[in-house]
């Protein structure tokens, strides 16, 4: 798919600029027309990355803080330790570590380092505050199957909730669709440096990933409209949609392989949404599930099988503790809140140690929100779920329960490699928190992305604050 991609972009860079001032005024008129009659022969496809990130880091100086607490994302503590970045990176963690004169140096007495958290699972900017329905984007309900919208065409920069969410260490985040239809569309990773665009806060290179919805909602919201309106009926409608994808590829490959070969062809008419899932089954597109129910995961699991895709996570997996030798041996992550559940009948058999017995079984365990209050304190999400695992004999240490917020999210979509933990050569997304970062009493101090101060506890004059806020009273506050 690389080289696809690759030739595709180079192609589109070489043809479609015929149509565009540009090259026009490097060609002859009789180059043109010859351009324009070739096309037949000459591939065309689509254009991979039309909406590019435009982010441009904060700038930062070179930092070290000293004596402080690391919790470095892999399930490694280092007390009274040592981290210096510079240049949006970081260069070293440890006991001691060197660092120049110029560097700013910050006293960690008492306080604690962790990685910026990362919530795989939010609607901010599709949903955003005030809820009203003129700001609702979330859900394209307009048939089951809409994998050809995409989340980030719907994100309002100016949603408040980017704000507190940086005040309560979210350095990360991926922006989902609604949980409506089996196939609800593409998601977006954002670093959450609150900006005039969505390109402007687009994570660089970070892969797209796309909304599954497995049970109640697609059976809701279509039952009494054509279907699907039972499991099976969805079960059926996943299927069909992606035999549809693998003929798609297929007329590609035919049309590609007709062009390698020096024959004159006509490109297959783009479809939007088996765009999308043919990116899944190429690998370049991650699915993002919402499932409750341990058998409905299951049978998830079964028709990835069928059809050659990885699902890189089930979210809000409720009953995932009872599969979770199945979600190890299959490298699925599961999502999950630490005692939400109850709220409907999928819903219904939670318990409050999901998340330590996934971890427990060595399987990918996650730690989201899907709220725009929830995504506020995170941490403390986590410290319940590390609280009530260690009740029940399973002995996590902090420093492992870090992980369910950083290093699995940032796996489970597709960018541990840039971010997610305290390692050498990784992006300097980070927290100093003013306490241990488990306790309610404890607030993210300083908030680092790439290196630079996005957030600063102590000086509200520097607190960001959205369009929507400037005059109001809550202005910049975290609630």
């Amino acid at each position: 798919m690389a080289n696809f991609r690759f030739r595709t972009a180079r192609l589109l860079a070489c043809l479609l600029p015929v149509f565009m001032a540009g090259c026009q005024s490097t060609q002859s008129p009789d180059k043109t027309a010859t351009a324009a009659s070739d096309t037949q022969n000459t591939f065309l496809g689509a254009n991979p990355n039309p909406y590019p990130s435009t982010y441009s880091p904060i700038e930062g100086e070179p930092t070290v803080i000293t004596n402080v607490t690391i919790v470095d994302g892999t399930g490694q503590q280092i007390d009274k330790g040592m981290l210096f970045f510079k240049q949006g990176k970081i260069v070293a963690v440890g006991s001691t570590v060197d660092y120049p004169a110029n560097a700013t140096i910050i006293d960690g007495q008492g306080k604690w380092v962790t990685p910026g958290i990362i919530d795989n699972h939010s609607h901010l900017g599709v949903y955003p505050s005030p809820s009203i329905g003129s700001l609702s984007d979330g859900n394209e309900m307009t048939k089951p199957v809409t994998p050809g919208v995409w989340a980030e065409h719907s994100v309002w920069p100016q949603d408040a909730g980017f704000v507190k969410a940086l005040a309560g260490g979210v350095t990360t985040l991926q922006i989902l669709p609604g949980s409506a239809n089996l196939f609800g569309g593409r998601s977006v990773v954002l670093k959450n440096v609150p900006n005039r665009t969505m390109q402007d806060m687009k994570f660089p290179d970070a892969p797209y990933g796309m909304k599954m919805a497995c049970g109640e909602n697609p059976k809701r919201v279509y039952g009494q409209k054509g279907g699907p309106m039972t499991r099976m009926g969805n079960v059926r409608g996943y299927r069909q949609a992606w035999s549809d994808a693998q003929d798609y590829i297929a007329k590609w490959e035919k049309y590609e392989q007709e062009i390698s070969a020096g024959k004159t062809s006509t490109p297959p008419k783009r479809d939007l949404d088996l765009e999308t899932m043919a990116g899944v089954l190429k690998g370049d597109i991650l699915v993002h599930m919402h499932c409750y129910r341990a058998d409905e995961m299951v049978t998830m699991m079964d028709m990835m099988k069928e059809f050659g895709y990885q699902i890189s996570a089930f979210h809000h997996a409720v009953e995932a503790y009872k599969i979770a030798d199945k979600l190890q041996e299959n490298n699925v992550c599961s999502s999950l809140w630490a005692d939400w559940w109850g709220f409907k009948m999928e819903a219904y058999d939670g318990i409050r140690e999901n998340i330590p017995m996934v971890a427990s079984a060595g399987a990918c365990a996650i730690v989201h929100s899907d709220s725009e209050l929830g995504i506020q304190r995170l941490n403390q999400e986590a410290a319940k779920a590390w609280s009530d695992g260690n009740r029940a004999g399973l002995n996590f240490t902090l420093a492992e329960a870090w992980t369910w917020l950083s290093a699995n999210p940032a796996k489970s979509l597709g960018i541990y490699d840039k971010t997610g933990s305290l390692e050498a050569g990784k992006n300097a997304d980070l927290v100093l928190w003013n306490g241990n970062p488990f306790s309610t009493y404890t607030k993210a101090e300083r908030v680092y992305i790439d290196g630079g101060l996005a957030f600063n506890l102590n000086d509200p004059a520097s607190w960001p604050v959205s369009d929507f806020e400037v005059g109001q009273h809550v202005e910049g506050e975290a609630q």
